[in-house]
């Protein structure tokens, strides 16, 4: 394991920061950010330790975003509950299969799939959305599938899905951005917690680093929320500039996966 120097121990901090801020401000691509920090900026060499790791902290920061976003009101329970039960089989199913893969393959395919993310992000939805939507039988029968099929993909790249959980809650409720973007921390909750218990039992978490991440994540969670009111009326911006970003870290991602497998000088 690596050793908490003062270093590492404040890159892991400003890390969870980091993480905790898009986390608490779009409800999802905060965490596609963790893995990348770990191995970039704390020093963390193993893909698969590094991603056991961000799941773990991403899970217990999304904890602390929800709290604040519950106490605003803005959760959609029943809607957000059961796309996260659904979604919890697939987060297992995913994060097996990834622990199957080679780091560096595994690095390469995180990279074409946070860039994927980025460019989700920019996409407009087609309408602001229903801010009171209530579940029925034919939204349980939208929500229960589009849930597995996040979770398969959230557990294999060890992210927390937020990204997806937001439009695919979106898409199958008609629920509005602000409600989706809150309910969607359930279900990273969820699929973080089950992801890391399967990394967990292979050894791949450090739990010192994870307590790092989730103590500045705790602050950076808290000015997310305080930072998606302030941008209420420029959600869109703030996504766009957020989503550029991703794009250009999953850049730099496939470029160091692909150095490592021999394809780039």
């Amino acid at each position: 394991m690596i050793e908490l120097t003062p270093s590492v121990i404040m890159a892991a901090l400003l890390s969870g920061a980091i993480i905790g801020l898009f986390l608490g401000t779009f409800g999802g691509g905060g965490s596609v950010l963790a893995a990348p920090l770990l191995l970039y900026a704390v020093g963390v060499t193993d893909p698969h330790l590094a991603i056991g790791t961000s799941a773990a902290a991403v899970a217990a920061i999304a904890l602390v975003s929800l709290a604040g976003h519950w106490r605003a009101g803005r959760v959609k329970w029943p809607c957000a509950a059961l796309f996260a039960v659904s979604g919890f089989l697939g987060s297992l199913i995913g994060s097996t299969l990834a622990l199957q893969v080679p780091g560096d393959w595994l690095l390469l395919a995180f990279a074409f799939a946070m860039a994927a993310i980025g460019l989700s992000m920019l996409r407009r939805p087609k309408s602001e959305g229903d801010p009171d939507v209530h579940i029925t039988p034919k939204l349980m029968a939208r929500i229960a599938p589009m849930g597995l099929g996040v979770g398969s993909a959230a557990g294999f790249f060890g992210i927390g899905g937020g990204f997806l959980i937001v439009p695919g809650l979106m898409m199958a409720t008609g629920m509005t951005l602000a409600n989706a973007t809150a309910s969607s921390l359930v279900s990273v909750v969820v699929f973080g917690a089950a992801t890391a218990a399967n990394y967990g039992v292979h050894g791949e978490i450090d739990l010192r680093l994870a307590g790092l991440l989730l103590a500045g994540g705790a602050v950076g969670g808290g000015l997310g929320i305080l930072a998606a009111w302030a941008l209420a009326s420029r959600v869109r911006l703030a996504r766009s500039a957020f989503a550029l970003l991703i794009v250009a870290v999953a850049a730099y991602v496939g470029w160091k996966a692909g150095a490592a497998l021999g394809w780039t000088g």
